[in-house]
């Protein structure tokens, strides 16, 4: 027999960035609300999945400003915009504290295993504690899983992948390496950018040579290395593992097993050609995969390509220019899908994408809000999932204290609550 917990308002399920302001959102509105996370840390990819520099923008004055200052944030820009480097060990007790200063109640260690329903209204979670399964119940639910499983649990409906194939985005494992020598250490965010070695030769060409020589695993044809805040460290974005269902162990560990193994190969490479890494060293790696890409819950709106390549406005914003480079990692292959991130313009994401079709009393936050594959390839990214987090706490917190439901909330009350936190929701 299980063990009832108790009753919240709000539950956001998982803790990561999305999950995070979407918890402390809803607690400083005055919901009494818990956070439920299955690692043992907060942060998600920030922490557990050491993604360093965080990417992405939104408008002025939403919890995506809060967390970087938090967090000490230093700043460089390239074409992703502005590159935020954070210390990922600071950020992993910076981030519970944030949410503890709250008044959250955090579960850490505790999977959500089941849904509770009753007809299309979400009740609440089952969740697996250190003490056993427990049933928590609330007004309002906001997934923030990532993965979008309390959604999916619920029966939404969602989609996966490309529309051609269903292919979704490769995995990823981050890790850092010290020990780079700053007066020669190169830097590249990416395929495009144009950095060179010593000889003139373009970074991204030599490292396409090195993966058809066999001297890069099998779909790495780039790898690309940030600065952190720290001298002589970087951070590494170049694992990949193609065509793993993350949803499933099998893929989880199969994907995992993958990206491990790669770690090594790429540091030979780097000692071995790339100026100012003779001397480096692997400080770190991600404890959790990095999944770019899994279920997109359909809501009542679709963010569409259109939306993104164009800087759609919609009259219920709840994020204000939304910004990211449509960045699809190949399904398929090493690189780009489309050859190259191709350029968006900073647009709104409505309430309505959190908002999962044909369910009541739940709402959506993070990279499974409802979208194209080619919109989520924009708005998946972390410091757009920051502030999708907030607009849902705050939504959830008004629609569980004022007893209605999230569907049946009027828009402007989400936007008049937001507006009053700081966030820009409009042209000025």
């Amino acid at each position: 027999m299980r063990k009832f917990s108790q009753q919240y308002d709000v539950i956001a399920a998982g803790g990561g960035p999305a999950g995070i302001c979407a918890a402390v959102a809803a607690a400083r509105q005055g919901a009494r609300t818990a956070l439920v996370e299955r690692s043992g840390i907060l942060g998600g990819m920030f922490t557990s999945g050491y993604v360093n520099p965080i990417l992405g923008a939104v408008a002025p004055g939403t919890m995506y400003s809060e967390i970087l200052s938090l967090l000490g944030a230093a700043s460089m820009k390239t074409r992703n915009g502005q590159e935020m480097s954070v210390d990922t060990e600071r950020a992993k007790g910076l981030l519970l504290q944030f949410a503890c200063d709250a008044g959250v109640d955090i579960f850490l260690q505790t999977p959500v295993v089941e849904v509770l329903k009753d007809g299309s209204a979400v009740k609440g979670l089952v969740i697996g504690t250190q003490e056993g399964l427990k049933d928590l119940y609330a007004g309002v639910v906001v997934d923030a899983t990532g993965d979008g499983f309390v959604a999916a649990r619920a029966g939404a409906e969602y989609q996966m992948g490309r529309e051609c194939d269903g292919r979704c985005q490769p995995a990823t494992l981050e890790f850092s390496l010290y020990g780079v020598d700053e007066e020669t250490g190169i830097t590249c965010w990416g395929g495009s950018d144009p950095v060179t070695l010593p000889d003139g030769t373009k970074y991204a060409d030599f490292c396409k040579a090195a993966n058809a020589r066999g001297e890069l695993p099998e779909h790495v044809t780039i790898v690309r290395i940030h600065r952190t805040n720290r001298p002589g460290e970087r951070s590494i974005n170049a694992t990949q593992a193609n065509g793993f269902d993350t949803l499933t162990p099998e893929g989880v560990l199969g994907a995992e097993a993958s990206l491990r193994g790669q770690i090594d190969q790429i540091i030979r490479f780097l000692r071995q050609y790339v100026p100012g890494f003779a001397g480096c060293e692997l400080k770190g790696s991600g404890s959790a995969l990095g999944v770019r890409e899994t279920r997109r819950i359909m809501g009542d709106y679709v963010i569409s390509d259109h939306d993104v390549e164009t800087g759609a406005r919609q009259a219920d914003v709840v994020v204000h220019d939304a910004w990211f480079l449509i960045d699809i990692h190949n399904p398929a292959g090493g690189g780009q899908a489309e050859g190259r991130s191709q350029p968006a313009i900073p647009y709104d994401i409505p309430y309505r994408s959190l908002l999962p079709r044909g369910l009541d009393n739940l709402l959506t936050a993070g990279r499974c809000i409802s979208g194209t594959h080619r919109a989520h390839a924009s708005y998946r990214i972390g410091g757009v999932c920051l502030a999708t987090g907030q607009a849902a706490g705050v939504a959830a917190a008004l629609a569980a204290l004022g007893h209605v439901a999230p569907r049946e909330l009027e828009v402007k009350k989400v936007q008049d609550a937001l507006a009053r936190q700081g966030a820009v929701l409009f042209d000025q």
